[in-house]
């Protein structure tokens, strides 16, 4: 009997083991709805602005409000999930890839916003001939205010590291350099992105179920602070999600 019992046991034990858990990639838009704006000029080329050779070399434009003409789309908008949900894929749980480069060019930052990953290192570098500076503000982790000599090369940039996550984005500026800003989405799970320009992102293995993500974007704040999301195997579409103009220019 007490031989039986064990197999039983043993044979729930190694059931529980093999069963999959169900994950799912979404996909999905951020589009504009009303007149598009025409593009922010920030300086001309050659305008009379600190290191004009480099920063003024060409006209320079505003990335805040960036918005595909043809679909529409909003980019560098963060969506991602408040918090890390009870199950984590395991091709997701270390970040990939290991280091991510944040540089400086034409006086802007590149890219305008990033998600960094807890555990992940961002390494500033800068492709720019003069010098910058990398000043973030952060809610929960330390602030940092490195120096970026001239033509640093990826390899020998400086190195941060973030272990704990922000509930919110984290703006990043230049205090040589008064227009350039950046956001970077810090969180300890991997389930956040931004979005490209034409306002698509895609969020791989979630867990199958409902969750609800945070869509945030610079220009207005939270567009959604309960962006609901039905998660099932597979793939899943989402509906483009819509976003006026006038909320965008805080009206």
């Amino acid at each position: 009997m007490k031989k039986m019992l064990l197999s039983a046991a043993l044979s729930l034990c190694c059931l529980t083991t093999v069963v999959a858990e169900d994950w799912g990639t979404v996909t999905g838009q951020i589009v504009v709805t009303g007149a598009i704006p025409e593009p922010v000029l920030l300086h001309k080329k050659d305008a009379d602005i600190k290191d004009k050779a480099v920063c003024a070399a060409k006209d320079t434009y505003s990335e805040e409000l960036v918005i595909d003409t043809d679909s529409k789309g909003l980019a560098n908008v963060f969506v991602y999930l408040a918090k890390a949900p009870k199950n984590i894929h395991p091709d997701a749980k270390k970040p990939e890839p290991a280091t991510v480069i944040f540089d400086q060019k034409g006086c802007m930052f590149l890219p305008h916003a990033m998600i960094v990953l807890g555990g992940q290192t961002v390494e500033v570098v800068s492709s720019d001939a003069v010098a910058h500076n990398t000043h973030t503000y952060p809610l929960k982790n330390q602030p940092i205010n490195v120096l970026i000599a001239p033509n640093t090369p990826v390899g020998k940039g400086e190195k941060l590291n973030y272990k704990i996550g922000e509930s919110l984005p984290i703006k990043v500026t230049c205090d040589f350099h008064p227009w350039m800003a950046a956001y970077w989405m810090v969180v300890d799970h991997p389930y956040a992105a931004v979005t490209d320009k034409e306002g698509k992102f895609t969020i791989a293995n979630l867990p199958a179920g409902e969750h609800e993500f945070r869509v945030w974007h610079e220009r207005a704040g939270y567009l959604d602070r309960k962006y609901a999301v039905k998660v099932t195997k597979g793939d899943v579409a989402l509906k483009p999600m819509e976003v006026s103009v006038a909320k965008l220019k805080g009206k």
